[in-house]
């Protein structure tokens, strides 16, 4: 098992704005209301192709696929809530909790896939959606794929039942505790909260208010033999320090992918810490954090699967 990915998809956006429908459960989202939506556009799609372009200047293969004009879907930039592409070949499409979130599962990016990469089963948990559950993939769940270990931090983006049932049937322990920010509102997805790279966790622990669950965490991360590197409140709710993702490159060496911002909130201690184990890779996605309300690891689906060989 590798713990990062060698490959990652993202998506152009066409309609990036704020999204009304997801604000009630993500505290992050901030609408900018002196920005025209032609404007915040712009400066989102400059975010992003800057992003890519240093993604792939240190040799990291991105797949970019380039989101549709209609039905308008303001969160598209953010697809490794809806698609996972694991390493035993399973795609999985996961039940996302807004209605126009679930637009963004395109059945020509899921046949694209199909094409390009060697899928072995496939697994779409979208029937979810109906009983108003979701499960939004790496967003809800952050994998320990070593150790087979996964994380959630239960929102109304992380149904308990959705989240053991699914980790159970890919063969992963599953893990949940609860995350809080200081008005004592869940937090809405784990990977704001944690990132798990090649031997090391970076983690809010004062989010999770709860003594026995701390504890809990604290001994598999040990038991695993991870590195505990520890955010503070302020990095992770003002500045996106847990939205990271580790990923691998063409030469073999990992990265640590994260915004500006959140490189910034970092301490020198905290970066020793972390270039321990990868090369810390930040970019500048101001904008789109701010009206988005997530970060540099909700914009990169990994894929795991293996190419296809053409003849």
């Amino acid at each position: 098992m590798r713990q990062s990915a060698t490959n990652v998809m993202m998506v152009r956006p066409a309609s990036f704005q704020f999204n009304h429908e997801t604000a009630q459960s993500n505290e992050f989202q901030n609408n900018i209301e002196d920005l025209s939506r032609e404007e915040t556009l712009r400066i989102a799609q400059t975010e992003f192709d800057t992003m890519v372009t240093e993604l792939t200047s240190h040799k990291i293969n991105v797949l970019v696929v380039h989101d549709t004009i209609s039905p308008e879907k303001p969160d598209a930039i953010f697809p490794n809530n809806w698609i996972s592409m694991g390493q035993d070949g399973t795609m999985t499409i996961f039940p996302m909790k807004t209605k126009n979130r679930q637009l963004e599962k395109r059945k020509d990016i899921i046949e694209f896939i199909r094409d390009k990469y060697q899928v072995q089963k496939e697994m779409d948990l979208s029937h979810y959606e109906v009983m108003n559950k979701a499960l939004e993939g790496t967003g809800s769940i952050v994998y320990d794929h070593i150790h087979k270990i996964a994380y959630g931090c239960l929102s109304p983006r992380t149904e308990l039942d959705l989240f053991t049932d699914y980790c159970t049937q890919i063969g992963y322990e599953a893990v949940s505790f609860h995350s809080f920010d200081t008005q004592g509102t869940l937090i809405y997805h784990t990977n704001v909260v944690m990132c798990i790279g090649s031997g090391f966790v970076v983690i809010g622990m004062d989010t999770i208010t709860d003594q026995e669950e701390r504890e809990k965490l604290e001994a598999k991360f040990k038991a695993s033999q991870l590195e505990i590197i520890y955010l503070t409140n302020e990095q992770i709710l003002q500045h996106f320090a847990g939205n990271m993702l580790q990923v691998e490159n063409m030469a073999g060496e990992l990265f640590l992918v994260m915004s500006q911002r959140a490189f910034q909130s970092l301490t020198e201690i905290q970066k020793i810490q972390i270039e321990k184990y990868a090369a810390i890779l930040p970019v500048s996605i101001d904008l789109i954090e701010k009206i988005g309300g997530g970060s540099a690891r909700c914009m990169m689906a990994e894929i795991f699967l293996d190419k296809k060989h053409t003849i």
